[in-house]
């Protein structure tokens, strides 16, 4: 029988078992396949349990295994995807009545990929219905319900990744893989203490997968530490025939075991390597601080984990200083470019009506808004994207990466709605500004490049931090969010370090480091 304890084991961990032979697949898929039954329903976390599937593809993954024809390491480890990415033979309801029973007969390049890597599918799991596109006021806003923090079950999971979110930490999946548009990764693993990876734009085939914008879309793995993200990453990462903005050179390799990060093909910057033996591991790495005002826009326990987590970075040997990003409006055209896009993929469902069918009023209303969007705004908002990424860009010429707290407060309650005041606002004081609705993907064939979503603005979300999640997204550039706090509610806190395009590598890296001096990515949720 399989106990908790495999079950809550990185990749990393459970790889050279399994390859030993001393955890079966099978075994493993089954105990997967069980909790998912038992817990999932509990944090909303599922949309569909692929069980028969899974158990060919575990037996599958043993024989091999027994037979010495080991694939790698994700041979035989259970996961789960977004229900925004196809797979033969089973439901793909991007989160929505109007597509319950909506089914491709092929599989997304990435759910490809990882079958020929040998990983087990083991569930489609539940998202905020379209990612969001439209727009969205709570959690509840998908077919499944709401997904649950696993830490404290009052609390969202995050958005609209929320399936993988909830079921990543609760060791459902042993792996997971979330979309993001803008913020749709780095959400859901800042509120359910998740590491996730948000790669390089055009790194990961989004072909199979739900479009909701063809510019600023990304797939990307949802783990238990940051060395599976390198790990899985590996695995999906690559150029596409099927999707035309695949990168030609976004092929990621990496070997684990302290050999450090292979950079990625067709980078021009020196790879990230493991220290020498006796120095700091970040040693030499200059990181760029961007800090929300904690005072106006954030949770004052949010930004002790966070400092705590600064402290971290220079015992490591990291060199910290704070900057401010170009003063641009980055969440605003990052809004525009996605929401047109949007307009664009879903006209048809929007025009027949069919868009009625949706459970959040918001996310009915902005669809039929996004399409009185007018062509000459979109060309204005791409030709500022332009000379944003020219800016951004200048700020690695001296800085490694940033750092930056993966949101600036925790996960808001279940049933908040996300446009109210957060509570305690004094009478006739306008609170920061909540976090934008989330925008949604497309219903053109799931053959369509895309997915991914538009971050909601939750209570404490806000602020600043918008410049960080819009910057990063609308440049296309990498970041990952690992677990570096809790609050006194029991509700995780991240921290987030984003790099230059294609050193998705770096991030990983850095990442690494940190979880190699803390424990925060073990902490187990008490279900």
């Amino acid at each position: 029988m399989i106990s908790d304890d495999v079950l809550y084991m990185t990749v990393e961990e459970l790889a050279p078992q399994i390859r030993a032979k001393k955890i079966s697949p099978v075994a493993l898929a089954e105990a997967s396949l069980d909790r998912l039954e038992k817990l999932g329903p509990k944090l909303g976390a599922v949309a569909t349990i692929t069980r028969e599937r899974a158990l060919e593809e575990a037996r599958a993954a043993e024989k091999e295994i027994l037979a010495g024809k080991y694939r790698g390491p994700l041979h035989g480890i259970p996961y789960g995807v977004k229900d925004l990415l196809a797979a033969k033979g089973y439901p793909t309801t991007w989160g929505a009545p109007p597509f319950k029973d909506q089914m491709f007969d092929y599989d997304s390049t990435v759910v490809k990929r990882l079958h020929d890597a040998g990983a087990v599918l083991v569930a489609k799991l539940a998202m905020i219905e379209l990612a969001g596109g439209g727009g969205y006021n709570g959690a509840k806003a998908s077919l499944q319900g709401p997904s649950r923090c696993p830490y404290n079950l009052d609390y969202w999971a995050g958005g609209s990744s929320s399936g993988p979110g909830a079921s990543v930490p609760s060791a459902l999946v042993g792996f997971a893989i979330g979309s993001e548009t803008l913020g749709s990764i780095i959400t859901p693993c800042a509120f359910s203490g998740v590491s996730g990876l948000r790669p390089t734009y055009g790194r990961v085939s989004r072909y199979g997968a739900m479009a909701l914008s063809w510019t600023m879309d990304k797939l990307g793995p949802m783990c238990r530490s940051a060395v599976d993200c390198g790990l899985v990453l590996a695995a999906i990462a690559g150029p596409d025939a099927n999707d035309p903005s695949a990168h030609p050179q976004g092929a990621f390799k990496w070997t684990p075991g302290g050999h450090g990060f292979s950079r990625a093909v067709g980078s021009s910057k020196k790879a990230g390597t493991s220290a020498p033996e006796g120095q700091k591991p970040l040693a030499g790495k200059k990181l760029a601080l961007i800090q929300p005002n904690w005072e106006r826009s954030g949770d004052k326990e949010v930004a002790a984990a966070f400092a705590a987590a600064l402290d971290v970075l220079k015992q490591l040997g990291a060199t910290l200083e704070e900057i401010e990003l170009p003063d641009y409006p980055y969440g605003s055209v990052a809004n525009l470019l996605y929401t047109a896009e949007a307009a664009s993929i879903f006209r048809p469902f929007i025009e027949s009506g069919k868009f009625q069918e949706l459970i959040d009023d918001s996310q009915k209303i902005g669809l039929a808004a996004a399409l009185t969007i007018s062509a000459t705004d979109y060309l204005d908002a791409f030709r500022l994207r332009v000379e944003m990424q020219r800016e951004i860009a200048k700020t690695f010429e001296k800085f490694d990466a940033w750092v930056a707290p993966s949101r600036n407060g925790p996960a808001n309650l279940v049933d908040r709605d996300f446009g109210a005041p957060p509570a305690g606002t004094p009478p006739g004081k306008a609170p920061a500004k909540a976090e934008a609705p989330q925008k949604a993907e497309a219903p053109a064939k799931a053959a369509q490049p895309g997915k991914a979503d538009a971050p909601a603005r939750p209570p404490g979300g806000g602020g600043d931090l918008r410049n960080v999640i819009g910057a990063s997204n609308v440049a296309g550039l990498p970041a990952i969010s690992v677990p570096c706090g809790f609050t006194s509610k029991n509700l995780p806190a991240g921290i987030q370090f984003v790099a230059d395009a294609l050193r998705d590598d770096l991030c990983i890296e850095l990442a690494r480091a940190y979880q190699s001096a803390t424990n925060w990515h073990k902490k187990r949720p008490n279900l």
